[in-house]
């Protein structure tokens, strides 16, 4: 009979800690990060020499073709979505295409004053 303990086994270094690490990490970065939704069409912004910060969180997007999007709807649809998510007064974030016509523009800027828009703000790029 052999009453000899037996020999110990090397164990290696435990993962716990590091899958802790990095589950925390994962944590940090879904809690910190900002999830934008996809801009419905590609836009080319217009410059200006002075730019503030558009606060607004009604956005209207323009293409080139003069075709409104808001949200996920287009068209009449979105005019209808923007007039019963506007409070009175309310400021609208207009992302437009720097190639579209000014008469187009013209004829968006008419269509916000009865659904209720207060002021526009026009996102742009520094010259």
């Amino acid at each position: 009979m052999d009453f000899a303990p037996p020999p110990k086994r090397r164990t290696g270094e435990s993962i716990v800690p590091m899958i802790n690490v990095v589950f925390l990490l994962l944590i940090f970065f879904l809690m910190t990060s900002e999830i934008k939704p996809p801009e419905p069409f590609e836009v080319t912004l217009p410059s200006a020499d002075r730019l503030g910060v558009p606060d607004s969180e009604l956005t209207l997007h323009i293409s080139k073709d003069a075709l409104v999007r808001f949200e996920d709807f287009e068209g009449e649809t979105a005019w209808a979505r923007l007039g019963g998510r506007m409070e009175p007064a309310a400021t609208v974030k207009l992302r437009i295409d720097a190639d579209l016509p000014a008469p187009e523009l013209a004829k968006v800027l008419r269509r916000l004053a009865p659904v209720g828009a207060g002021s526009v703000e026009i996102v742009a790029v520094p010259q």
